[in-house]
């Protein structure tokens, strides 16, 4: 994964940008010159690709401290792949900003200078000083009132690698590509059927432990009204339909300013129950509506690819319309995860948690599913015949075959001439077709193009 280096003097708005990227308040900003001295790092998605974004110290010469947050943020931005240079937009350049940023420029790095505080027209008459600069790739932001974003964002999508693919999972592809025969079917690695690991997460006091008893038919699990109750993961399995299904509940996910003491380490042991489950329940508070921190968590479900049900717990005491609630959840919040069912259910009652029990069942099956090759590439001829690939600056963009090298979850590979030139709005189109042919509900769909005949997906 990529990463996106945000540097330049103190108070330019280098930590209101990362919090604006980033969809959340994680750097600490304020008008005080030099609020940050470490560098910060998170993961974001800039349109559908990922990279890691960095916020760094301010360079700044004024006394020991900051002479060593100078050499910090360099080194960092040695080590990054993409620079953003920022400056302020209401003072003129300056001979300063030109020596840092020409020192950047020869890292041979792509490099922006990106002007932040261009907040009205007398902003951007100034904005035309820095032209002598004499760089092409220059953006006016207004971070306070989120303009001009859109615009980076189209140039840093430019050096991003699409990221469909799990990143230890690129070389499962390459070693399949490998060994692969075209038109032949492929033994796919061994999967357990009857033994089903499913992780129930959620934010604190939506019904987790009390959902994991009505699942299990016994008092498994403390429940209380005090919030942060499950610090431990508690485990339990149980037989349906001759499948073992066995479930972990989590310690709930505060707010990041709320977390105290042993929550802490639930964070951590939620991360690592994540990675080794197959199946995630995301938990919903229905009573009370949904925010952010339910966002946060949702991401991280997609962010481990699992087979997800979303459970809007708590239903038997919300007044809202069941219909609106799945518009807002699949169109609006989570619109990544617009594949997952969502079930309604009183855990504290019981009601309908018996239907979230054959749920699991089915998700898993689409999660296992392997798709026949033959069967794959009718339908991906149709879909190209339906809606023609578009051209690659005047070049035609072929899609050889496709083949599904992997399950759970479902991966598939698209071998064609100029593998860079798919975008992803029409990789989306194709995902969209092979879920209506064939049933992948509750299951994220990865797909990665490749050259043929060539590891390297470079023209």
């Amino acid at each position: 994964m990529q990463s996106i280096i945000l540097i330049g003097k103190p108070n330019v708005g280098k930590s209101s940008l990362f919090n604006r990227i980033a969809k959340q308040r994680i750097a600490i900003t304020s008008e005080i010159s030099g609020t940050t001295r470490d560098t910060n790092k998170t993961e974001v998605q800039i349109n559908d690709k990922k990279a890691l974004l960095i916020d760094s110290g301010g360079l700044d010469e004024s006394d020991e401290l900051f002479k060593n947050v100078k050499k910090n943020t360099l080194k960092v931005a040695k080590e990054s792949d993409i620079i953003l240079y920022l400056v302020d937009g209401k003072l003129a350049p300056d001979d300063e900003d030109r020596h840092f940023f020409y020192s950047l420029k020869k890292l041979g790095k792509p490099i922006a200078l990106v002007i932040n505080k261009v907040d009205n027209k007398k902003d951007e008459e100034r904005a035309w000083e820095f032209a002598n600069f004499g760089v092409k790739e220059i953006f006016n932001l207004s971070v306070t009132h989120n303009v001009g974003l859109d615009e980076l964002y189209i140039w840093l999508e430019k050096f991003l690698d699409e990221q469909f693919l799990i990143a230890d999972e690129e070389e499962n592809l390459e070693d399949f590509l490998e060994h692969y025969e075209e038109g032949k079917e492929f033994n796919f690695k061994e999967v357990n059927q009857n033994h089903i690991r499913v992780g129930i997460v959620g934010r604190v006091n939506v019904g987790k432990s009390s959902l994991l008893n009505a699942l299990v038919k016994e008092e498994r699990s403390v429940v209380s009204s005090i919030a942060g109750t499950t610090i431990d993961p508690v485990n339990e399995s149980i037989i349906h339909k001759d499948k073992m299904i066995e479930f972990v509940d989590t310690a709930g996910i505060r707010k990041r300013g709320k977390i105290q003491g042993l929550e802490r380490f639930a964070l951590n042991r939620t991360e690592k129950i994540l990675e080794k489950s197959q199946i995630a329940l995301l938990v919903l508070d229905a009573n009370e509506g949904f925010n952010e921190l339910d966002e946060r968590i949702a991401g991280l479900v997609a962010k481990h690819y699992l087979g997800v049900i979303i459970v809007l717990n708590k239903w038997d005491k919300t007044e809202f319309e069941f219909d609106k609630v799945v518009k807002e959840l699949k169109l609006d919040r989570f619109k990544f995860l617009a594949y997952a069912p969502i079930i309604s259910v009183s855990a504290l009652s019981g009601k309908r948690v018996h239907v979230l029990l054959d749920k699991i069942l089915e998700v898993f099956e689409n999660f296992t599913q392997k798709i026949p090759t033959s069967k794959l590439n009718d339908l991906i001829a149709q879909a190209t015949k339906a809606h023609p690939l578009p051209h690659d600056y005047g070049k035609l963009v072929k899609i050889y075959y496709a083949v599904q090298y992997d399950l759970a979850p479902p991966k598939i590979a698209l071998i064609m001439n100029r593998p860079k030139a798919l975008h992803f709005s029409y990789k989306r189109y194709l995902q969209n077709q092979i879920r209506k042919k064939f049933n992948f509900e509750g299951v994220p769909l990865i797909i990665a193009s490749r050259k043929k005949g060539n590891k390297d997906n470079d023209e």
